[in-house]
């Protein structure tokens, strides 16, 4: 059992958030890699000489390459540490970003980098727990996850509303280009201002090792349920944020309003982890809120499906990427805390490939499309997916780290 001796003196550092910066940069540029294409998926396919469905592979890829790497990811962070295995992760994307923003003629070549910017992914998606648990003291930490979400949040944002616009005013090839600068940059930023942990701890709490906590976690009935919580709010975003221009181009949108819709969906989110999550920290409880935002995404997500009006479309989907995003800091630190005493980086990593499993959602929610012409049905089902997760997060306990803290 990895354990803090009662000896040390408990501090909180300011360097943390200079820490928490660098970290928010790399996976902000990882998310504008990841959905850069979604919202030009019709022009993307004409440039690169492919159909629809093999430009969202390019998306769909982060998710499929997450599915085998999630445990070897969070096996990285807990034993070398944050820093080590996050910075592994920016010089991947750093080398592959540039390389997909250098031969970008050719589709073969975007998708060989794209699997190489990919294979980087579960090491930023894994880490934003063990960097809370390492840097910041329990009564902030979902407050904390949730300030972190804002940079892949934002980097969405950019990818959605930015993309179509700058290859209006350049071209396709030119916007990868940018991109894989900024993805450089970005890489370089983390190495020189990232650490590892503070000279002394920011809390006390007692974690098994890596093994031991994962069969912990996959004892537990709440975990389960979790995960299909997980599976289902991602299988919603993820396929919103992969076919969004499919979705909006039969209602009589172009690309640019594809990407305002994609990038609200986000601005919601944004919006929603400054409210939602420090909600639950004030609270010391995590069900409650975690459940008002479950019961708030259904009408919303209902209505998406059946709006053809762009302005009503784009406030739907604000209000809906207001709950679903703000809730999965809470989730996220959740799950962290039910399944005390595994690792952070063992506990987010599973949770986070429940949510990636979703790949295979998405995917089908493609193929229905290619069958039937719309994605209705898709959106009609998970619908109901959320109502049925709302209905098993009320079978779940409530953190009992949160609230004898």
């Amino acid at each position: 059992m990895s354990t803090t001796s009662a000896t040390q003196e408990i501090k909180v550092y300011g360097y943390r958030w200079v820490v928490l910066l660098a970290f928010m940069f790399v996976s902000l540029t990882m998310q504008i890699f990841w959905i850069c294409y979604a919202p030009i998926t019709g022009l993307a396919a004409e440039h690169y000489g492919v159909s629809d469905l093999e430009i969202g592979l390019l998306a769909m890829l982060f998710m499929y390459i997450y599915i085998p790497l999630a445990i070897p990811a969070s096996w990285a962070i807990d034993t070398w540490g944050f820093k080590k295995a996050v910075g592994l992760g920016a010089v991947m994307m750093g080398v592959f970003g540039l390389m997909r923003g250098i031969w970008t003629a050719d589709y073969t070549a975007a998708l060989i980098a794209t699997i190489g910017i990919a294979a980087a992914q579960p090491l930023f998606l894994n880490a934003g727990t063990k960097l809370a648990a390492n840097w910041f003291p329990l009564s902030e930490r979902a407050t904390v996850i949730g300030i972190g979400a804002v940079a892949p949040f934002l980097g969405i944002v950019i990818g959605q509303m930015a993309t179509p616009f700058i290859v209006e005013a350049t071209s396709i090839d030119t916007t990868m280009l940018i991109y894989g600068v900024i993805g450089a940059l970005s890489s370089l930023v983390f190495l020189l201002f990232a650490r590892d942990h503070p000279p002394t701890p920011a809390g006390y709490e007692e974690r098994v090792v890596m093994l031991e906590g994962l069969k912990h976690i996959l004892k537990l009935r709440d975990f389960w349920l979790l995960a299909f919580i997980l599976f289902v709010i991602n299988a919603i975003f993820n396929g919103l944020s992969t076919w969004v221009e499919v979705m909006v181009r039969p209602r009589g949108m172009g690309v640019n309003e594809a990407g305002i819709i994609g990038g609200l969906l986000m601005i919601g989110g944004i919006v929603g982890v400054f409210i939602l999550p420090p909600i639950s920290d004030r609270m010391r409880k995590r069900k409650p809120v975690f459940m008002a935002g479950l019961i708030a995404m259904i009408p919303f997500l209902l209505l998406f499906a059946f709006i053809n009006n762009f302005v009503v479309l784009a406030i739907d989907t604000f209000l809906l990427g207001l709950f679903m995003m703000g809730l999965l800091p809470i989730a996220l630190q959740y799950g962290t805390e039910i399944f005390y005493p595994a690792p952070e980086g063992t506990s987010g990593g599973l949770m986070t490939l429940a949510g990636q499993l979703s790949v295979v959602a998405i995917t089908g929610m493609g193929l229905s499309n290619e069958a039937t012409g719309s994605f209705t049905l898709s959106l009609i089902i998970l619908v109901v997916a959320m109502a049925v997760s709302a209905g098993l997060l009320g079978l779940m306990k409530e953190s009992k780290l949160i609230t004898a803290k």
